[in-house]
């Protein structure tokens, strides 16, 4: 499929890596104008591990709505899952590295460039919240079936033991081989810590990484073992 012409107008200036004719759309992505321009965004500002990462999420997202949230595996409802999917890191990326965590700055992408225009306040609230909630353990799967979709769907693909009764070892393997999990935790590591250890000054620092969330935890990780370039240690 080639690549959509059409894309909100105020992202398409933020795109790194433009897609191309040569460029091809995976078939799993929906076919629908939002969903496209979605694709589209995330392909120009992702790191392609973390692409790779919110495909995978988005296809355990997908599986797990067939059984148990199935309004959101139907055409009426199923972009704003893929979109909550694909955009739910977007906060990792340059275009969006503002004085928010990580995650909001990623709500906001969606809600702000994509979905305030084209969808009901109700529906763009909820993907807000899932993707501004999708490291908050114990709320996330409560607040609302979105948000636990999302949620659960991000833990199977980092495979904590809790997530994993909700997949099979066959679902992972044909999900990984359809896009391959590169080194993922690193980069998405080093994209969020890089981001915090980059602010002007340590209230800046905290305010983006509050201590006792998930990007804060990593960056104090990092702190205390600064030679270490592998998987972050608190991952």
């Amino acid at each position: 499929m080639c690549p959509p012409h059409l894309q909100p107008q105020e992202m398409q200036s933020t795109n790194t890596r433009p897609m191309t004719e040569d460029d091809t759309i995976p078939d799993c992505v929906p076919s629908d104008t939002l969903s496209l321009a979605a694709y589209a965004h995330a392909f120009g500002n992702l790191h392609p591990a973390i692409l790779a990462h919110s495909l995978r999420v988005w296809l355990f997202a997908k599986v797990l709505a067939q059984r148990e949230e199935p309004e959101y595996a139907t055409d009426r409802r199923m972009h704003l899952l893929f979109i909550a999917c694909i955009f739910h890191d977007m906060g990792s990326c340059s275009a969006y590295n503002g004085s928010q965590r990580f995650e909001v700055e990623g709500a906001d992408a969606a809600m702000q460039g994509l979905l305030a225009p084209h969808v009901a306040e109700r529906d763009a609230h909820d993907v807000w919240v899932a993707i501004a909630l999708h490291t908050s353990p114990g709320i996330a799967e409560r607040i609302s079936p979105l948000a636990r979709l999302i949620r659960i769907a991000v833990i199977i693909d980092f495979k904590r033991p809790a997530a994993m009764r909700f997949t099979s070892e066959k679902e992972v393997e044909a999900i990984e081989a359809e896009f391959p999990r590169g080194e993922i935790e690193k980069v998405l590591r080093d994209a969020v810590v890089d981001q915090v250890l980059g602010m002007e000054t340590a209230e800046a620092s905290d305010a983006k990484a509050p201590a006792a969330t998930w990007a804060g935890l990593m960056v104090r990780s990092k702190r205390a073992n600064p030679e270490w370039n592998g998987v972050n240690k608190a991952f």
